[in-house]
């Protein structure tokens, strides 16, 4: 009896732990900005601030900033944010463009907010490319002109957790704990065999239920109906490939 009462506590905080991951998975970190590029480069400072860490589905907020060193004329820019699906496929998310303008003494600004796509995770990616002309006059009133063509800046950005592992490892720590009270109370492992055994017991106390007489039984009828639908679900999601690792 006790070993009964003691898989059907078990299973109870486990529906409570499954239940608390999908809520933690739900609530997107608190935003906090960073700055991820902060540069000077020929006749132009560049800064790139955005949100410091996000979730699967949540958002992510950059604001650029650029700010003339000397008379500039820009003929393209562009700043691009890669995520990675699955942590290893290189995918464009957003993308910030703007063609033919001057810099001047107030700092050139864009502000975007986008969404991350569901697979993504781990570190994102930031790229800008620019095309311009930097004009430089000395002391002698000699304006020279230097082009810049596609220059490109690559940096780190957003990190992306990854829930889909963590959500795992619960899990995992869920069944290997699940297994053991299975063989304390069955001395069985959790295996696809073992759980059609299991069905079959269930079915034959289905066939008898007019026959039961007493609270003990009861109990372990329902403990085994309830193990054996949540040991199912249990076996099918660690056999499922993990494609999020």
């Amino acid at each position: 009896m006790k070993k009964t009462e003691k898989l059907v506590a078990l299973l109870v905080t486990f529906a409570f732990l499954s239940a608390l991951v999908c809520v933690v998975k739900a609530q997107a970190p608190a935003e906090e900005m960073r700055t991820f590029f902060d540069s000077e480069i020929p006749g132009i400072k560049i800064q790139v601030n955005a949100t410091a860490e996000t979730q699967p589905n949540g958002n992510i907020t950059v604001i650029v900033s650029m700010k003339r060193v000397t008379d500039v004329d820009v003929k393209h820019f562009n700043f691009s944010i890669f995520g990675f699906l699955n942590g290893t496929y290189k995918t464009l998310m957003t993308n910030i463009t703007d063609d033919n303008f001057p810099l001047e003494d107030t700092p050139r600004k864009y502000n975007c907010t986008f969404r991350v796509p569901e697979q993504v995770w781990a570190v994102t990616y930031g790229e800008i490319t620019l095309t311009y002309d930097a004009r430089y006059t000395t002391g002698q009133g000699i304006t020279t002109i230097i082009p810049y063509e596609d220059l490109i800046f690559g940096f780190p950005m957003t990190h992306v957790e990854n829930v889909y592992l963590e959500a795992l490892e619960n899990l995992c720590s869920a069944y290997m704990q699940l297994n053991q009270t299975f063989w304390d109370c069955f001395q069985m492992n959790l295996t696809e065999e073992n759980l059609a055994l299991l069905n079959k017991t269930y079915r034959e106390f289905q066939g008898s239920q007019s026959e039961l007489g007493n609270t003990r039984t009861m109990v372990a009828v329902l403990a085994v109906t309830t193990v054996f639908f949540v040991a199912t679900t249990l076996y099918l999601v660690m056999r499922k490939p993990k494609q999020y690792w």
